[in-house]
């Protein structure tokens, strides 16, 4: 399995999700886009996408011109049947691109917090036998629509 983990900042890594592919023996290809590292050609052969989060936001594109050309990607990736996942600033970017919107959250996310999977998420082979609440260290002030044909995993609210 090769499975491509977008970066947008040094300090907002895979973590566990790194642990968990590793010990499945993933190949992973990190792109450091904070680096000036370029996405691959989709061509790859890639089983997966996931993009992290990041400072930014996701409608900063003029500041962070390659969250314009990974939203390109990303909905690629997406048209083609490859698994892709979002967390963050990877989701908010994955619905931007396939249409959705994101806008500012009534509050923000910043700390210590439980996310709850949704059933969905909790028959998902990457959440599979995970408890049904986690908490997660979160820092974001906007949300997001689901897009057609996207499927909400898990939620903080």
């Amino acid at each position: 399995m090769k499975v491509i983990i977008i970066m947008h900042d040094e300090s907002e890594g895979p973590g566990t999700i790194e642990d968990f592919l590793a010990a499945r023996k993933a190949q992973l290809h990190f792109v450091r886009l904070y680096a000036g590292e370029n996405l691959p050609n989709i061509q790859n052969k890639f089983d997966g996408v996931i993009s992290m989060g990041g400072p930014m936001n996701v409608y900063e594109d003029e500041k962070y011109p390659f969250l314009r050309e990974e939203a390109i990607f990303l909905k690629q990736a997406i048209d083609q049947g490859i698994p892709t996942l979002g967390i963050c600033l990877g989701a908010q970017l994955i619905a931007r691109a396939c249409g959705a919107k994101v806008n500012k959250a009534q509050q923000k996310e910043i700390g210590w917090s439980d996310i709850t999977f949704t059933e969905a998420g909790q028959n998902d082979p990457l959440f599979w036998g995970l408890p049904p609440t986690i908490p997660v260290f979160q820092w974001h002030e906007d949300t997001f629509e689901i897009p057609e044909g996207g499927q909400l995993l898990a939620t903080s609210i």
